[in-house]
């Protein structure tokens, strides 16, 4: 068992709020030699453990852990339906020389809230997403940004958008590479945003979802991201995705 699994799984188990424990046997072919087990912090055991210490496998712990995300991740999403409450039915007047009483004004419908729609970014969006760009601290101007939405269009990778009531609200940005050392390209995600004044919406999840659908259809079997170590909230929502931390990303300005 490879360092290196060992340091992804105990990654992932911090993650979730867990600690990864790992036998302290080192002899190959003696009991509970690899093992590895769960618990939580205050040391309760939660995954593979006995009175003797670990006792799982590794196979079985990243299993676990995985579904354990997930089904956190559902939870949030559970909405509660209340029921319909039964109009009460008018009574008859018995008698017939009685003046029917007027029926009250029906209220006004209330107005529905429009719903968010996806397209391509377009070269006249350049102005709004500049807006939104320098939120995540990053600057540009517009002629610049309508510039490289027209380059990505001929790529073949233009950005997508998220609208509301016709008003930008979010983009995504999509990639695909191909590596030396992948047999599949790698489809990457380079930048997502949603405005501050349309977040809790789902907006994230419905442009993410959009652009692993793109990544599909371009071949890709292997999806990534970059974020900034600062932005907390975003790894969160990422791991919430089924994204895991596999790496340092190091860059260099030339």
């Amino acid at each position: 068992m490879s360092d290196e699994r060992i340091d992804a799984l105990a990654e992932s188990a911090r993650n979730r709020g867990l600690k990864l424990v790992r036998s302290r046997v080192r002899t190959p072919g003696k009991r509970r030699f690899g093992k590895v087990g769960l618990t939580d912090a205050s040391g309760k055991a939660v995954f593979g453990m006995d009175d003797k210490g670990p006792m799982g496998s590794p196979d079985d712990a990243e299993y676990f852990l995985r579904n354990l995300g997930a089904k956190d991740w559902g939870a949030s999403l559970d909405v509660a339906v209340m029921p319909r409450k039964k109009k009460p039915k008018a009574k008859r007047e018995a008698a017939n020389d009685v003046e029917p009483a007027a029926k009250p004004a029906r209220p006004p419908k209330p107005k529905e809230k429009p719903k968010p729609k996806l397209r391509d970014a377009k070269p006249g969006d350049a102005a709004r997403l500049v807006e939104l760009i320098q939120e995540l601290g990053h600057e540009i101007g517009e002629k610049a940004a309508r510039k490289n939405i027209g380059t990505l269009k001929k790529l073949g990778e233009t950005p997508i958008v998220a609208t509301l009531d016709k008003k930008i609200v979010g983009m995504i940005g999509v990639h695909r590479m191909v590596t030396i050392h992948r047999d599949a390209p790698v489809g990457r995600i380079p930048v997502l945003i949603v405005a501050k004044e349309a977040r809790g919406m789902s907006l994230g999840r419905m442009l993410v979802d959009a652009a692993e659908q793109w990544c599909r259809k371009k071949g890709c079997k292997l999806i990534e991201v970059t974020s900034n170590d600062r932005r907390a909230d975003a790894h969160a929502f990422y791991r919430h995705m089924g994204y895991e931390r596999t790496s340092i990303r190091f860059f260099k300005k030339l």
